[in-house]
């Protein structure tokens, strides 16, 4: 990879073969079919560009799944993306990348998130600059140590060619990133997550990207194969919909993707895919001392050393 459009290609070629790995994988696990919506955004509106939504519903295994992969171009960088690169404020950007949710059906098997992306941009002196993002994360619903352990270990193998600081900083960043500040209350597990990154370099950089992106389906499939066919009861599914609710409170109000995707001015329906089919909320709702509910938040839905 370099810094010229031919790098950008590069990154390209990569996240859409990437879409199709998970996608096909997924399908096979589930029986049924992702369906492919291609969509280009219109000339005259704030980005220009295009992508593939593939997205599964009432599936067997996935009541709802989507894998996005979106290229676009804007004029001008939103302020989400440039907090931590004040003097970029303005300039014109490309985004490319590939966002994935995974909503199965039995309670028993946790909602899973990855994204992996990058940034280029033209500093004031006219250089392009560019940097990645990403990472995965596991939400469960009922915890399972064993689970965890090898979700974390897989997290941890992706990083291990890149330097031992790379898993214990990403962790940490990951655990301290997808938690909502309004409940005090961690999202799920945590796993891997980095952002404004280029410090390897703009090669090894994506190297590190495309190791996490190709773990992916390690990390999570082996548990979706030892959970899926559990028996649930209706407290169960209650108590899904229910912690799918504080799933969604944190894609709406923490999330700095889905914030990039609205203030950018990209594709709403492909930005909001990561939204669960159904959701509760219940006024203060306190899990039965003792209970597989109350083991989730209390010892889960905490920062922990996995591996």
């Amino acid at each position: 990879m370099s810094d010229s459009p031919a790098g950008s290609m590069q990154v390209r070629a990569y996240l859409m073969g990437l879409q199709t790995r998970i996608v096909e994988a997924m399908e096979a696990a589930d029986g049924g079919q992702f369906i492919s919506d291609s969509w280009e955004k219109a000339a005259g509106e704030p980005l220009q560009g295009q992508g593939v939504t593939r997205i599964i519903e009432g599936g067997a295994l996935l009541e709802r799944g989507g894998c996005g992969f979106s290229h676009v171009q804007g004029p001008k960088l939103p302020p989400s993306a440039t907090q931590h690169r004040p003097e970029l404020a303005g300039a014109p950007f490309e985004a490319m990348g590939v966002s994935l949710v995974f909503h199965p059906r039995n309670p028993y098997v946790p909602t899973v998130h990855m994204n992996v992306r990058m940034i280029a941009a033209k500093n004031p002196q006219g250089e392009e600059v560019c940097w990645f993002g990403g990472g995965m994360d596991l939400t469960p619903y009922y915890g399972f140590e064993d689970d965890a352990v090898h979700f974390h270990r897989i997290c941890k193998e992706s990083l291990s060619d890149f330097g031992d600081d790379k898993y214990p900083r990403f962790k940490k960043w990951c655990d301290d990133y997808f938690f909502l500040k309004h409940r005090n209350e961690p999202r799920g597990i945590g796993g891997v997550f980095f952002d404004d990154f280029s410090e390897l370099g703009p090669v090894r950089s994506f190297e590190l990207l495309q190791s996490v992106g190709d773990a992916f389906l390690k990390a999570y499939l082996p548990i979706v194969e030892r959970r899926r066919h559990m028996a649930y009861t209706q407290r169960q599914r209650d108590f899904q919909l229910y912690r799918r609710g504080r799933y969604v409170e944190f894609n709406l109000v923490w999330d700095r993707g889905t914030h990039f995707g609205l203030q950018s001015g990209g594709r709403t329906e492909s930005i909001l895919l990561s939204m669960p089919p159904h959701a509760s909320w219940a006024y203060q709702q306190v899990p039965e001392a003792g209970s597989p509910e109350e083991a989730l938040t209390r010892h889960f839905l905490t920062a922990r050393e996995w591996v």
